[in-house]
């Protein structure tokens, strides 16, 4: 066990035992959107790297000051070290590691709780090895959302620019050169020189419609969400995603609290703001309160007030009745981290496919608009002079 901490002394250096209590509500670097007042947390590849060197240093039985203040020396990032240096002075001034990294408001309060939990265990190399963990894996799950997303965002965009152009500039002039004489264009043709005009004529309200409608749905949570219900309503793989993302980034974080000595019920409330923005957040925060004021067991505060899988609500009732909750929580969290990421591949995969099928069909109806023209005047010019 590392300690981690010199016995207090003074009544600053008593805080260090643990006595202040993390407050709810977290600004996590890791999840996708958009607030803007508070606190801004350290890119996610920063916060592993330090999770990891800090629990290194810790295991060798360096104090926590001097470990923030080795791996503070030479860091590229300026405003990293400068904020490590800070929280290191106050643990200096007789300030609790925990008081201190809170003060520096540059961490969630899931790495709060478990600097609390690890302080209060006399594990806190534990800790800081279970927040490199979890974060590596919340960093991949981003980082396969971010493909998922970046590759419709560009590639579609361009085609739309590819098709009004050819619409706006190309079929005008091809329009110029096949209408001549009594030539009245037919079937195909017709219908691709009516949607030229279409286009030219309707093109900005068309853009300024795509343009809102885009904006709307960054800037709108409830829309997101209402499109997100949509959506899984109607296609169940994504639906198995979505949950299983919610679920693996609860249980990972009830596990990391609740193996490092915080309680269940405060735990949970922690973990509530890992999926806030979602109806797991309040699902959770409910959950909790009836287990701890009203004394309803783990397992039916699960089953009558959230909507986890039947899974998770089984393996939480033997984690209770056989006082082995720990181990629980952590094969529930390896089993959905692995279904997640079976599931994240299979809907890379299918909408990886659709979003090729839209792109050649899109590029082939461009390339059809503008030359069918071409191809079919002459035999309709031919069939009219007979």
């Amino acid at each position: 066990m590392n300690n981690i901490q010199s016995p207090p002394m003074t009544e600053g250096a008593a805080a260090t035992s643990g006595a202040s209590k993390p407050k709810t509500g977290m600004n996590r670097e890791i999840k996708l959107p958009f607030t803007s007042n508070k606190p801004k947390t350290f890119k996610t590849k920063e916060l592993i790297q330090f999770y990891r060197g800090v629990a290194s240093m810790l295991k060798a039985q360096i104090n926590t000051a001097d470990a923030l203040k080795y791996y503070a020396d030479g860091l590229p990032d300026k405003g990293m070290a400068d904020s490590l240096m800070g929280i290191r002075n106050d643990i200096h001034a007789g300030i609790s590691v925990y008081e201190a990294f809170k003060k520096s408001a540059r961490f969630d309060d899931m790495t709060l709780g478990l600097v609390k939990a690890g302080m209060d265990s006399g594990k806190l190399d534990s800790a800081f090895t279970d927040l490199a963990a979890r974060a590596q894996t919340e960093a991949f799950f981003r980082k396969q959302i971010r493909k998922i997303v970046l590759i419709p965002s560009f590639v579609f965009p361009f085609l739309i620019i590819a098709f009004i152009y050819s619409q706006t500039n190309i079929m005008p002039k091809i329009k110029g050169m096949v209408l001549v004489g009594d030539y009245q264009p037919q079937g195909p043709v017709k219908f691709f020189f009516m949607l030229s005009d279409f286009v030219i004529q309707w093109w900005p309200a068309g853009v300024t419609i795509i343009i809102g409608i885009v904006l709307a749905f960054v800037f709108s949570e409830k829309l997101r969400n209402i499109v997100l219900i949509l959506a899984t309503s109607k296609w169940r793989l994504l639906g198995k995603l979505i949950q299983g993302l919610r679920q693996v980034t609860f249980l990972g974080v009830i596990k990391l609290l609740h193996s490092n000595g915080i309680n269940m019920s405060k735990a949970i409330r922690t973990s509530a703001t890992a999926v806030k923005g979602t109806p797991l957040h309040d699902e959770l925060l409910n959950a909790a309160d009836k287990y701890e004021k009203s004394g309803v067991p783990l397992a039916i505060a699960f089953t009558k007030y959230t909507s986890v899988d039947d899974q998770v609500v089984h393996m939480m009732a033997i984690g209770e009745r056989s006082a082995s909750m720990g181990a629980q929580l952590e094969m529930l969290t390896e089993m959905y981290e692995e279904d997640c990421k079976q599931h994240m591949e299979d809907f890379t995969n299918i909408l990886s496919f659709f979003i090729m099928l839209a792109a050649v069909s899109m590029i082939a109806f461009v390339f059809l608009s503008v030359f069918m023209p071409i191809f079919l005047m002459g035999p309709e010019m031919m069939q009219q002079s007979m």
